[in-house]
């Protein structure tokens, strides 16, 4: 009997030996698993936020690629039908023409879509805002502003300084800094005298 125990002992001692190895690399797979999804889905919602700022940029510089789905709409409506045969039969008799369905047009854009086209965009809307103030405001407290006045446009900050910035290479806004901190307001209205005054002719000399 001893000699038929010893082996079986053996035999479950590997068997228990091997289960704790799997088990083993089974929880380490599970971690590593798991360390690649977090850093997966921190990576999504990395470039869903850029991809969120780059929206925003590009509503700031006035493009708006919404009229490119309708316009490939109306490419589609244009294609000819088919060409219809309308020569005699075998009879002889001339057989009427089918009507042929005019060309759809297109489909016009629903009230929506017009609401969304009419309104103005970010850089019109900073300068309008620029002219309403009194003293010149940072781009934190004009980015709030807009977003009070237009919660469903998502105004983001960073935007919003982008987008005065560009106002200011184009001369069309003003910017002041007072220690850390930067502000913005609508450029002073040009006085019309100078040029007036050098606009007076010079006068000649009479020929002796």
């Amino acid at each position: 009997m001893p000699e038929t125990t010893t082996p079986a002992t053996e035999l479950t001692s590997q068997y228990v030996a091997q289960v704790t190895n799997d088990l083993e690399r089974n929880a380490n797979e599970q971690e590593r698993i798991s360390a690649e999804i977090t850093s997966l889905q921190e990576q999504l919602a990395a470039v869903q936020h850029d991809h969120t700022v780059l929206v925003n940029v590009q509503q700031a510089l006035g493009v708006d690629m919404a009229p490119a789905q309708p316009a490939a709409e109306d490419k589609s409506t244009a294609v000819p039908s088919p060409r219809q045969k309308t020569g005699a039969g075998r009879g002889g008799k001339q057989k009427a023409p089918k009507s042929i369905a005019s060309p759809k047009k297109a489909a016009p854009k629903k009230p929506a879509d017009t609401a969304k086209a009419a309104q103005p965009t970010l850089v019109e809307l900073i300068r309008q805002h620029l002219l309403e103030l009194k003293e010149p405001r940072s781009a934190a407290e004009i980015s709030a502003a807009l977003d009070q006045a237009h919660p469903e446009r998502r105004i983001a900050a960073k935007v919003v300084r982008i987008t005065l910035e560009g106002l200011v290479a184009k001369s069309q806004a003003e910017r002041a800094k007072q220690g850390r901190s930067v502000f913005y307001a609508a450029p002073a209205p040009k006085s019309a005298g100078a040029p007036a005054a050098e606009a007076q002719p010079i006068p000649q000399k009479a020929d002796h």
